[in-house]
C-alpha cells in the first residue's frame, strides 16, 4: 500500500464534511470563469499553442492564481462546466466553431492547473473530484427562477449533482482525466483505497440514510462484512465477468435445449439471467445518465444484447401463447443472434487494454456513419433501376443486387445490366460498380486508417478516458448494485415497493440484511483477502519469504531450471536489490578530498554567495585577522559590480586590509561611518567573543541592534530598489531595440548611399 494511505489511515483522516462542502458556493465561479475566458483568446488556438511558454506565461497563470486564491473546492468543476458551455456553442455556432473550441480547452487546461493547487493533500484532491456539486449552490433566487422557467417548471431538474469527473467524462476533457494527478484518484476510487458515496438522486432503489464522508479506507477500522466493498470497482469488474460467464453458460444451454411447444427449465433460467442483467444495466444506465453510459464502448454491446432479447421475448411469448410454432423458431433463430455479442463480450476482458479493441469502438463509428451515407446516397439509383426494370424486378431483389455488388461481385453488374434497360442499365450499373469498389471503398479504408492511426497517437489518453469511464461507473450509489444477478430481481421486488411505506432507517436496515445474507460468501472472500492475501499485507509477505528461501536452498541446477525461473522468477536482480537493503551510510568512505562541492565546480558555474554565508565561512584565525583569502569568483564578481570587464588584475596600492577583504562588495577608500563599524566583522566576532561576559543593560543593547540590522535587511526590499532594478531592465530592452533596428535598416542606408553616389558621377 501507498506509504501516504497508511500515514493516512494511522492519522485516522478523514474528508470535508457534507455540511461544509454543501455551504460552498458554486455559481458565483461560473459568470466570471465564462468572462475571463471569453476575453482572453479572441482567436482559434490549438492545444499546442494554448499550452506553450508565451500563452502559459501570460494568460493562464494569472487566472490560475486569481481563482486559487479563492481557496474554493468547486473550483474545477466550475471550469468544466465552462468548458461544456463553450463545447455546446461550438456546435452551434459553426462560424466560430474555431474560437469556442479554443475557450473550452483553455478551461480544460485552466481545471488540470487548479487541480494541481490541491494535489499536496490527498484528501482534497479527492474531494475536489468527486464530491457532487449543484452548479446552483450560491445563486440569487431570480437566478434560480430564471433557470427553474427555462427548463419548464419543474423541480427535480435543478437538483442534478455531478461531480468534477463526471463533468470531464461528458465533455470529453481526455487530458484532464489522463493527466498524473487526476489518475491517481481514479487509481485509487478504483483500487478502494478511498472511499465516497454518491447522492442516489436519480436512482431506481435510493439509500441515503447514512452519507459517508470521504475518507482513507482502512480494514482494520471496518466491519468484517462491508457490504460497501461490493462497490468497489475493482471487486465489481470481477464479479461482473463472472456474471457474464453464467449469462454466457445459461446462453447456450437455452439453445441446445429448445422446444417450440413449451419453456422448459434451462430457458426459464436463461431468462431470469437475462432479465437481472437487463434490471442492471438499466440502472447503470440511470445512475449516471445515458451520456455517461454510452461513452463507455463496452454499454455498446449490453445494449445491443438487450435489444435483441427482448425482440426474442416478444417472439417468443406471442409464439406460446397462440400456439405458433413458426413464430417460436424465429424466436430462437433470434436468440441466436446473440452469440455474435456474448462471445466477443467475454473475450474482450481479456484484452481491453489493447489498442485494437481501444480503437475499435471508434472504427465501428466510423463504418456505421460511412455506411450510412453511401445508402442514402445510392437510394435514387435504386429508385432509378426499379422504375427502369418495371415488373420484373423488385425493390427487395435490386437492392440485395446493389449490395453484393457493393461488396465486390462486379460480374454481376455486367450480367444483369441489360436486364434493367437495354441502353441505361450498362451504363448504370458500371458506373455504380466503379464507384462502390473503387473510389468509395478506397475512401473507406482511408478513413478508417486514419481513425485508427489517431487513436493510436493518443492510445494511453484513450485507454485512461475509458478507464476513468469504468471507474466511475464502478461507483454507484443505487443500492440494487451491491446485489448480484439474479439476486438483484429480488431487491427489486421487495424493497422498491417498500420503499413508499417504510421509513428511511427501516429501508436501510433491511437492505444491509438482504445484501449481506446473498453476498455473504463474496463478502467474506473480500475481507479476507484484504486482511491477509492482499499486497502488504503479512500472510502473503510471509508466504513470499517462506517460498524465497525454499528457492534458495535448491542446487543451483535445480535453480537454473527454465520452469522455476519462469514460477519464482530469475534472481539475477536479486543483487542490486539486496545492495540497497544494508546501510549505506556506515560503510561510507573517504572519496573525495576536503574540498566542497561548490569548489570543485568551475569558477563560472558556482553560485554567487551572500553576504551572510561569506560572514559565517569566514574563519577566525589570529594570523588572518578573521578574514579568508579572496577567490577567483569574488574578484571577478567585484569587477562585476564596479562595472569594469577587463580581465587584468587591479592595481593593489591599497591598505592592506582592503586587499585582502572577503566581502562580495566593492572595498571602499574612505573612512568608515559608525554604523558600518557596528555591523564590521571585526566588531561580530569581537562581540561574538565576549559574548559570555555582558551585562543584561549590554544584552538588551545587542538586541536593539539586532532589530535594527533586520530592518536595514528588509528596507533593501523596498519598492525603490525594485524599480531601479525595472528601470535598469528597461534601459537593456531599449539598446536591444535599437541594436536590432540599426541592423535591419543597415541594408536601406547602403541602398540609399550608393544611389547618392551614382547621382553625383559625370
Amino acid at each position: 500500500m501507498d506509504p501516504e494511505f497508511e500515514r493516512a489511515q494511522t492519522q485516522g483522516l478523514l474528508g470535508p464534511t457534507p455540511e461544509f462542502l454543501t455551504s460552498i458556493p458554486v455559481f458565483p465561479l461560473i459568470p466570471h470563469l465564462k468572462k475571463d475566458v471569453t476575453t482572453v483568446p479572441d482567436t482559434a488556438l490549438s492545444w499546442q499553442q494554448l499550452t506553450a511558454s508565451d500563452i502559459n506565461f501570460a494568460v493562464v497563470r494569472p487566472l490560475v492564481f486569481k481563482y486559487a486564491r479563492l481557496e474554493n473546492l468547486a473550483v474545477v468543476y466550475a471550469c468544466l462546466v465552462v468548458r461544456a458551455h463553450f463545447v455546446s456553442e461550438a456546435g452551434s455556432e459553426l462560424a466560430y466553431a474555431g474560437v469556442m473550441l479554443s475557450r473550452a480547452n483553455l478551461c480544460e487546461i485552466l481545471a488540470m492547473k487548479l487541480l494541481g493547487q490541491s494535489a499536496s493533500s490527498k484528501i482534497q484532491l479527492v474531494a475536489v473530484l468527486t464530491t457532487s456539486w449543484n452548479p446552483l449552490a450560491g445563486a440569487p433566487q431570480d437566478v434560480v427562477d430564471q433557470v427553474k422557467e427555462a427548463l419548464g417548471g419543474d423541480e427535480d431538474d435543478l437538483n442534478d449533482d455531478q461531480c468534477a469527473l463526471e463533468m470531464a467524462i461528458a465533455t470529453k476533457a481526455k487530458a484532464f482525466l489522463s493527466s498524473p494527478v487526476a489518475q491517481t484518484v481514479v487509481d485509487d476510487i478504483y483500487s478502494g483505497r478511498v472511499i465516497f458515496s454518491m447522492p442516489a438522486n436519480r436512482s431506481v432503489l435510493a439509500d441515503n440514510y447514512k452519507p459517508r464522508a470521504i475518507e482513507i479506507y482502512d480494514y482494520r477500522k471496518a466491519p468484517f462484512l462491508d457490504h460497501y466493498r461490493l462497490r468497489v470497482p475493482k471487486y465489481g469488474a470481477i464479479l461482473e465477468f463472472i456474471n457474464f460467464a453464467l449469462l454466457l453458460l445459461t446462453f447456450i444451454l437455452c439453445l441446445s435445449k429448445q422446444d417450440t411447444q413449451k419453456i422448459t427449465n434451462f430457458e426459464v433460467i436463461f431468462i431470469v439471467f437475462a432479465l437481472a442483467f437487463t434490471l442492471e444495466e438499466y440502472t447503470a444506465s440511470k445512475e449516471h445518465g445515458w451520456q455517461i453510459y454510452i461513452a463507455n464502448m463496452w454499454n455498446v454491446f449490453d445494449t445491443a444484447f438487450i435489444l435483441i432479447f427482448l425482440c426474442y421475448v416478444v417472439l417468443r411469448v406471442k409464439g406460446v401463447v397462440q400456439d405458433d410454432d413458426l413464430t417460436s423458431e424465429w424466436a430462437f433463430d433470434v436468440l441466436a443472434c446473440e452469440a455474435c455479442i456474448l462471445f466477443p463480450r467475454l473475450a474482450f476482458f481479456a484484452i481491453k487494454n489493447n489498442i485494437v479493441v481501444i480503437a475499435l469502438r471508434g472504427m465501428i463509428a466510423e463504418f456505421v456513419f460511412f455506411m450510412g451515407i453511401a445508402a442514402i446516397c445510392f437510394s435514387g439509383l435504386l429508385f432509378t433501376l426499379h422504375t427502369l426494370a418495371g415488373d420484373k424486378w423488385s425493390v427487395r431483389g435490386i437492392a440485395w443486387l446493389m449490395v453484393q455488388i457493393w461488396f465486390g461481385n462486379t460480374y454481376l453488374s455486367f450480367g444483369q445490366a441489360s436486364s434493367f434497360h437495354p441502353v441505361f442499365g450498362p451504363i448504370l450499373m458500371t458506373g455504380f460498380a466503379a464507384l462502390s469498389n473503387t473510389l468509395l471503398l478506397t475512401i473507406l479504408i482511408s478513413i478508417l486508417s486514419n481513425t485508427f492511426a489517431r487513436i493510436d497517437a493518443n492510445a494511453t489518453q484513450e485507454y485512461l478516458f475509458q478507464f476513468a469511464i469504468a471507474t466511475i461507473e464502478g461507483v454507484k450509489s443505487d443500492a440494487l448494485f451491491s446485489y448480484q444477478p439474479p439476486f438483484n430481481l429480488l431487491a427489486f421486488a421487495i424493497l422498491w415497493p417498500a420503499s413508499w411505506f417504510v421509513s428511511p432507517r427501516t429501508l436501510h436496515s433491511a437492505n444491509v440484511f438482504l445484501i449481506r445474507l446473498t453476498s455473504f460468501p463474496i463478502l467474506a472472500t473480500i475481507s479476507l483477502y484484504e486482511r491477509f492475501f492482499a499486497a502488504g499485507k503479512g500472510l502473503r509477505e510471509s508466504g513470499k519469504d517462506a517460498a524465497q528461501s525454499i528457492y534458495n536452498s535448491l542446487p543451483r541446477q535445480l535453480k537454473n531450471m527454465p520452469i522455476l525461473d519462469a514460477l519464482l522468477g530469475a534472481n539475477a536482480n536479486d543483487i542490486y536489490e539486496a545492495l540497497f537493503d544494508i546501510d549505506l551510510e556506515q560503510h561510507e568512505t573517504q572519496l573525495f578530498s576536503d574540498e566542497s562541492d561548490e569548489d570543485l565546480r568551475p569558477p563560472e558555474l558556482r553560485p554567487l554567495p551572500s553576504r551572510d554565508s561569506l560572514r559565517d565561512r569566514r574563519p577566525l584565525s589570529p594570523s588572518s585577522g578573521g578574514r579568508g583569502p579572496s577567490s577567483p569568483l569574488r574578484e571577478s564578481h567585484n569587477r562585476r559590480r564596479s562595472g569594469s570587464g577587463s580581465p587584468r588584475p587591479r592595481r593593489t596600492a591599497l591598505p592592506p586590509t582592503i586587499q585582502t577583504s572577503s566581502s562580495a562588495e566593492v572595498p571602499s577608500l574612505s573612512k568608515q561611518s559608525p554604523l558600518a563599524k557596528l555591523f564590521s566583522p571585526n566588531s561580530v566576532r569581537q562581540r561574538a567573543v565576549s559574548q559570555i561576559d555582558r551585562t543584561p543593560a549590554m544584552q538588551q543593547t545587542d538586541a536593539a541592534l539586532k532589530r535594527l540590522e533586520s530592518l536595514l535587511e528588509d528596507a533593501r526590499n523596498l519598492p525603490v530598489i525594485r524599480l531601479k532594478d525595472e528601470m535598469k531592465e528597461l534601459q537593456e530592452r531599449q539598446a536591444r531595440i535599437e541594436t536590432l533596428l540599426m541592423t535591419l535598416t543597415r541594408g536601406m542606408r547602403n541602398e540609399t548611399t550608393h544611389v547618392s553616389r551614382q547621382d553625383t558621377l559625370p
